[in-house]
């Protein structure tokens, strides 16, 4: 019974780091996704859900979240 329980713990951390390493791979961005959101960008401006709709596995979040970080004016 032990080692059901020690088992769980260890899926249980597993999940958790598998979770942060799919999340952290999303905000890299690959030179193609960058060019389309530019282009994008430059065509329908902030729509971020319609940008992301071009790149499978995006979300309008993530697009919205690149843009500003890369491309954010401070006043």
């Amino acid at each position: 019974m032990a080692d059901l329980d020690h088992s769980s713990s260890d899926d249980t951390s597993m999940d958790s780091r598998e979770e942060n390493s799919s999340h952290d791979s999303k905000l890299e961005f690959s030179e193609d996704e960058e060019t389309l959101i530019t282009r994008m960008y430059n065509l329908v401006g902030e729509r971020w859900s319609l940008i992301a709709g071009r790149i499978p596995g995006r979300t309008a979040e993530e697009i919205k979240k690149y843009w500003t970080s890369r491309y954010s004016t401070s006043v």
